[in-house]
C-alpha cells in the first residue's frame, strides 16, 4: 500500500481564520472613523455666553448657545416672526436673533438654548430656540392636583 500525504499550496486553516478576524477588525476600525468624521461635522457644541465669548467662536460654526433671556432685552420685528433678544449667564451677555415661531416657554427671566452660529457683526442667529422650565412645571389644567415624586402617586383630592 502508498501512503498518501497531503502537500497543501497555502495558508493553513488557523492562518486563514486569524487573516479574516484582523481583516473584520480592520474594516470595523475604519468603519468607525468614517462615521466619526461624518459626525463631527455635524456636531453642535453648548456653551454659555461666557464661554462663547471667551473661546472666540468662530463666525458660521454651529453651537449652542444657553443661558437666561434677560430681564427687558425681547424685541420683537413688525413683520411678527422676527425676535431680538440678550442671553446672560451672569458673567457675559450676548445678543441673539431669531426668525421663526418662538416656543410658549420662551420669555424674560426664563432658560433658553438657541441652536445657530454667530455672524460676522457678532450677534448669535438663532435657527431653533429650546425654551427651559424648570422640574417643578405643572400645566394649567392640573392645578390643584398634588404629586409625590418619591412614591409616583397623584392626589387629586386637592388637599
Amino acid at each position: 500500500m502508498v501512503a498518501v500525504t497531503s502537500n497543501r499550496a497555502g495558508p493553513k486553516r488557523k492562518h486563514q481564520r486569524l487573516i479574516l478576524v484582523v481583516l473584520a477588525l480592520a474594516a470595523m476600525i475604519g468603519g468607525v472613523l468614517l462615521a466619526m468624521s461624518a459626525l463631527r461635522s455635524q456636531a453642535a457644541y453648548f456653551y454659555t455666553p461666557a464661554e462663547a465669548l471667551a473661546a472666540k467662536v468662530e463666525p458660521g460654526r454651529a453651537i449652542r448657545l444657553g443661558g437666561m433671556v434677560e430681564a427687558g432685552s425681547i424685541k420683537r420685528h413688525a413683520n411678527g416672526t422676527t425676535v431680538d433678544f440678550r442671553l446672560t449667564d451672569g458673567k457675559a451677555t450676548v445678543p441673539a436673533s431669531f426668525t421663526g415661531i418662538t416656543p410658549d416657554l420662551f420669555a424674560e427671566n426664563s432658560g433658553a438654548v438657541a441652536e445657530g452660529a454667530f455672524g460676522e457683526d457678532g450677534v448669535f442667529r438663532a435657527t431653533n430656540i429650546l425654551a427651559k422650565h424648570d422640574e417643578r412645571y405643572m400645566p394649567r389644567q392640573m392645578e390643584g392636583i398634588k404629586y409625590d415624586p418619591q412614591t409616583h402617586q397623584v392626589d387629586a383630592s386637592g388637599q
